[in-house]
């Protein structure tokens, strides 16, 4: 018995020992076979929950470069001069001698920078109203170098857009897009001439349509946009992946002055609005009424018992305007402007613009728990710097 202890100790070291060599030469031996899936003995297979494997699919750079290089030929830089003389006056001793102007300070001139696209072969361009405003000289720089002075053709401060044109032949041009076909999470690129760089193309997505409610122009229904836009982009072109022009480049939103990744275009179908009232009229005609607006709230619903909870408050009406004619009231509810439903101050303002300055329209009134409709001449939108006043 003792003899047999004896022999399983010496195995069982010999064993241990071999174990410990092998652990430290060839550890590779002693690895696990990986985990497989088997099925169970005598019954069904193991099931395996579904998954997708699908690669996701890179983005098309390929596509964007190419709509870059469609769209890029018809953006141009735009240069404003505001008021006093040119450097290039200033310094001239022959106006000095024969103007009298020797010794004389002249007050420098005021150079903004921005942006524009060429929409039409003819030599029309769009950009901002701020670019260009006020400005007693405007210079369209081309992406091929070539320069010409612009004449203004008008602008719409209500939407901040402005209409130029240049006198060059061979002009490029940019193919229009339709807003029907552009969705959030489309990719678009932002062209335009940023902090006076030169062209520079950023990439992005559509963030948003329909923004509203900024304080920026009177009639906003901007696309925002994650693109990169800085100043000097005022006034550029938002493509799509196709290169079709979908918006113009319009501000930022920035504590720093620098791109945060929210930026605002206005839509291609409000600017060709704009354009053809421009160059066919040298303005835009739109519908008012004469009142001052806000969103309808819940307190005042509440505090004033109203059976309705969606319309648009009036807090003012301008004597002698086309609302107080009608005998409209501050404390209305406006619900609707000739039978479509209105919610916001955004949707009143587009669906009274719309409507043919002369003719009646009818506006639906809450008014206290009365419902009235409201027959109203409907007037025309008198200009933003008169409005100003």
């Amino acid at each position: 018995m003792r003899k047999l202890w004896l022999i399983f100790s010496q195995a069982v070291t010999v064993g241990v020992a071999v174990l410990f060599v092998v652990a430290t030469f060839k550890p590779e031996w002693l690895a696990r076979p990986p985990h497989r899936w088997l099925p169970l003995q005598g019954g069904a297979p193991a099931v395996t929950l579904p998954v997708t494997t699908t690669t996701a699919p890179a983005p098309p750079t390929q596509a964007l470069s190419q709509a870059a290089q469609r769209a890029s030929p018809a953006v141009v830089s735009v240069t404003s001069n505001k008021g006093g003389a040119s450097a290039q006056r200033q310094n001239d001793p022959w106006l000095d001698f024969f103007f009298g102007r020797r010794g004389a300070q002249q007050p420098p001139a005021q150079t903004g920078f921005g942006s524009g696209v060429i929409v039409s072969e003819s030599g029309y361009l769009l950009t901002n109203n701020h670019v260009v405003a006020e400005a007693d000289a405007i210079t369209v720089r081309l992406s091929d170098g070539r320069e010409a002075q612009a004449t203004l053709i008008g602008t719409d401060p209500d939407t901040d857009l402005a209409v130029l044109k240049i006198n060059l032949d061979r002009l490029p041009s940019v193919t229009l897009g339709q807003m029907e076909q552009l969705h959030v999470g489309d990719a678009v690129l932002a062209i335009g001439n940023p902090f006076n760089f030169g062209q520079t193309v950023t990439s992005g997505i559509v963030s948003a349509l329909g923004r509203s409610g900024l304080g920026l122009s009177t009639f906003e229904n901007f696309i925002q946009t994650d693109a990169a836009i800085n100043p000097g982009n005022s006034g550029g072109a938002l493509v799509d992946a196709s290169g079709n022009l979908v918006g113009i480049n319009t501000a930022i939103y920035s504590r720093s002055g620098g791109n945060l990744g929210i930026g605002f275009a206005i839509p291609i179908d409000v600017a060709h609005q704009v354009m053809d009232a421009l160059v066919r009229d040298g303005q835009v005609t739109r519908g008012w009424i004469g009142v001052q607006l806000r969103e309808l709230n819940p307190d005042f619903v509440e505090a004033f018992k109203l059976p309705v909870s969606e319309g648009v408050l009036i807090t003012g009406v301008l004597q002698g305007g086309p609302a107080a004619a009608a005998q409209m009231k501050p404390g209305d509810v406006v619900v609707a402007v000739a039978g479509a439903p209105v919610r916001t101050v955004a949707q009143l303002l587009r669906a009274v613009a719309a409507l043919p300055p002369g003719q009646h329209a009818t506006l639906a009134v809450q008014r206290g728990n009365d419902r009235l409709d409201v027959p109203v001449e409907v007037g025309r939108r008198p200009r933003q710097e008169a409005l100003d006043e």
